[in-house]
């Protein structure tokens, strides 16, 4: 596909750093996984290029499990249900967000789920950490992706990873408990910045000590693998480096302007770093920037 598909929109995809990853991708996978999978974009990315002969896209949040079955498997009925519910929006009923969301908090429906993301502000989930309701609020400047467009990427996605795609829900170092060393596995989980403090996004959080004993064990059984994690936008970063105990190289990669400083009236830059296995690649002491040359190979 020359444009690739992308029906869940969410704030911090890594659709736009696949051009700065893809170096460092092997060539001979057997199974990709992508077990932090939110909107799967390497996931997507990996299976328009035939990266892998099968794929396993996980998440602990088990609607969202449950959205990528729907997606994958029932593409038609999927869209079909997206258009009811944002259809449903009325410019004289400015509580319908809320109802959607209540109605989620209450059924966990999946594509009411995928709404909320859509519509949500600037696409930045937050769920409660100990009852994992949603809890962001809605975005009074727009009304969310239009169905014609989501019926466009959830029927792309559908053909990109039905008959070769596994989803599963639950803890990220299950999902990887089958990996073996022919197998390759991207992952995103959430920063430090995100999960401890006063700043809580998700509804399960990840702690750095779990993160990297999950990682050892990785090293341990030889699994090649991309971690992005920390990172720093302006002068602030977000959580320290990982050890150089696992032996990992680290990588900058230039993720262009920060949207959130941008909207506070900033103008800041935002570096993202890659951690890969020293088997992927060299370590490389300048911040990584994509080619104008190969963005629209990458278009996304």
């Amino acid at each position: 596909m020359a444009k690739l598909p992308h029906p869940i929109p969410y704030q911090g995809s890594k659709r736009n750093l696949a051009p700065l990853i893809a170096p460092y991708v092997p060539e001979d996978i057997e199974v990709w996984y992508e077990p932090f999978a939110g909107s799967a974009a390497m996931t997507l990315w990996a299976a328009n290029r035939n990266a892998a002969k099968r794929y396993v896209i996980g998440d602990v949040l088990a609607p969202i499990a449950d959205l990528w079955r729907v997606i994958i498997t029932q593409p038609d009925e999927t869209a079909a249900r997206y258009s009811e519910i944002w259809h449903g929006q009325r410019a004289d009923n400015h509580g319908y967000f809320n109802e959607v969301r209540a109605r989620y908090n209450e059924a966990r429906d999946p594509v009411d789920l995928l709404y909320l993301i859509c519509r949500c502000v600037k696409n930045a989930v937050r769920f409660g950490t100990k009852t994992g309701n949603f809890t962001q609020s809605h975005d009074k400047r727009r009304l969310g992706m239009k169905p014609d467009k989501m019926a466009e990427a959830i029927k792309g996605a559908s053909m990109l990873l039905k008959g070769k795609t596994e989803v599963v829900s639950g803890d990220w170092m299950q999902t990887l408990a089958p990996a073996t060393a022919a197998d390759f596995v991207y992952m995103d989980p959430p920063y430090l910045g995100t999960t401890v403090g006063r700043d809580k996004r998700y509804a399960e959080g990840l702690q750095q000590d779990r993160l990297i004993e999950g990682l050892a064990d990785l090293r341990a059984r030889n699994i090649r693998f991309a971690l992005s994690y920390d990172g720093m936008t302006g002068g602030k970063e977000y959580g320290p480096p990982l050890p150089d105990t696992l032996g990992l190289t680290r990588l900058l990669l230039y993720a262009g302007k920060s949207s959130q400083a941008t909207l506070a009236g900033r103008d800041e830059e935002t570096v993202e770093s890659l951690y890969i296995t020293p088997d992927l690649g060299e370590a490389n002491p300048e911040i990584i920037r994509k080619p104008k040359a190969i963005q629209a190979e990458f278009a996304l």
